[in-house]
Formats: C-alpha cells, structure tokens, sequence
C-alpha cells in the first residue's frame, strides 16, 4: 500500500520559515516525478512545485525565489523549504507522486497523495 504522508505544517508569522516533509512508503519513487500542490478555503488546488531527477526542480511563479524542493532518495523523502511566508501562502499543502518521470503542473496527472498538513501564515 502506497503511502504519503506530509508534516512540518503550523502557524507562522509572516516572513517566516516552515519546511513541510514528505515521506513515501509502499515502494520507492526515486524515479518518479514528485509534486507540492496547496488548496486555500473556497480556491482550487493549485501547483506549487515538483521534482524529478530528469528535469530537476519547477516551481510556480508565485512562490519561485522563496521556496525550494528537493528529495532524498535514501529516504523515499521529498520536502517543501518555505522562506519569506506571506500571509497569501495560507493553504493545505498537499504532497503528490506519480508512476513517471516528468513533472506536471496538472493534478490529474499524479497518482498518489498525501493526505494534506495545514500551513497558516499571519499577517
């Protein structure tokens, strides 16, 4: 049984930091494309940034320059560095992996996720 599960969500003030973990089991995704989404309150879920080793780190453009993916493969672990937190980055975040190598910025191209931490940002 395939398993995300996400953490280091919470509250933090604006122009803090939180880094949000994402660890797999089930079986390994060292050669699958692995993705942060985040859903606010009454909004869509929408991409923040994915990662695989054939295209590297993509990221959307609203949070590009402050946050940064990256994986350990030794420990089927993917994390989510936030830095400069704006109250605009409000929202469950989602972890999510898919059985290919490249990234998408479309949800429906994943095939698993986790089941969401909260992040909160105030102002």
């Amino acid at each position: 049984q395939v398993q995300l599960v996400e953490s280091g969500g919470g509250l933090v003030q604006a122009g803090g930091s939180l880094r949000l973990n994402c660890a797999a089991s089930g079986r390994t995704f060292s050669n699958s494309a692995m993705a942060w989404f985040r859903q606010a309150p009454g909004k869509e879920r929408e991409f923040v940034a994915a990662i695989s080793w054939i295209s590297g780190a993509v990221y959307a453009d609203s949070v590009k320059g402050r946050f940064t993916t990256s994986r350990d493969n030794a420990k089927n672990t993917v994390y989510l560095q936030m830095n400069s937190l704006k109250p605009e980055d409000t929202a469950v975040y989602y972890c999510a992996a898919r059985n290919g190598v490249a990234t998408f910025r479309q949800d429906g191209e994943y095939d698993y996720w986790g089941q969401g931490t909260q992040v909160t940002v105030s102002s």
